[in-house]
């Protein structure tokens, strides 16, 4: 085979197998599970999907379990959260067993997002916050910057696990948009 002919084969080999390089590696550093489940609770919930698997990669890279704190699931969710949205959501058959299931628990996580963006008048980062450090903290933040005058920004959020969450989350969020528009309903 000549060198003409080697590199035309490689050049078409190339071009036929970056799909799947690139899923590849999507699968190894943004994964994306449950894209159908994520896109009927985002759609539901009146959310973005990316949001919504930007918050699952943020918690648990799309690798259920459950935390050292006893956070369950895709979402992590917190028992207590998750029997007060079930209570506060109608449902009757709820056991917390049922937060090892994916569907449940991106169903009740994302339930939980939205309310929290209604909590907070739309504010994803307030929103965010409180999803990571709880609702108790963001209202005493928000407290205190209204004190100082303003509003809590990202940078005013005083426990660096909390803070650094919602950068990644945002990050993440825009990660998903790109690499997954057409998985998540974007185009």
């Amino acid at each position: 085979m000549s060198l003409a002919a080697a590199t035309a084969a490689a050049v078409v080999l190339g071009i036929l197998l970056a799909p799947l390089a690139r899923r590849a590696v999507n699968d190894l550093t943004l994964p994306l599970d449950y894209s159908g489940v994520i896109r009927q609770q985002a759609a539901e919930k009146h959310l973005d999907a990316a949001l919504v698997a930007a918050v699952i990669y943020t918690e648990t890279k799309f690798d259920p379990r459950t935390s050292s704190a006893g956070a369950e699931g895709l979402m992590q969710l917190m028992p207590q959260t998750a029997e007060y949205l079930a209570r506060r959501s109608g449902a009757r058959d709820f056991t917390l067993r049922d937060l090892g299931t994916p569907a449940v628990n991106i169903a009740y996580g994302s339930y939980y997002l939205r309310y929290l963006l209604d909590e907070y008048h739309g504010s994803l980062v307030l929103a965010l916050a409180a999803y990571n450090g709880g609702e108790g903290n963001v209202d005493r933040w928000v407290s205190e910057a209204r004190a100082q005058g303003h509003r809590l920004r990202i940078s005013d959020i005083p426990f660096p696990e909390t803070r650094a969450y919602v950068e990644d989350v945002l990050q993440a969020r825009g990660d998903y948009r790109r690499t997954y528009a057409t998985q998540l309903g974007y185009g």
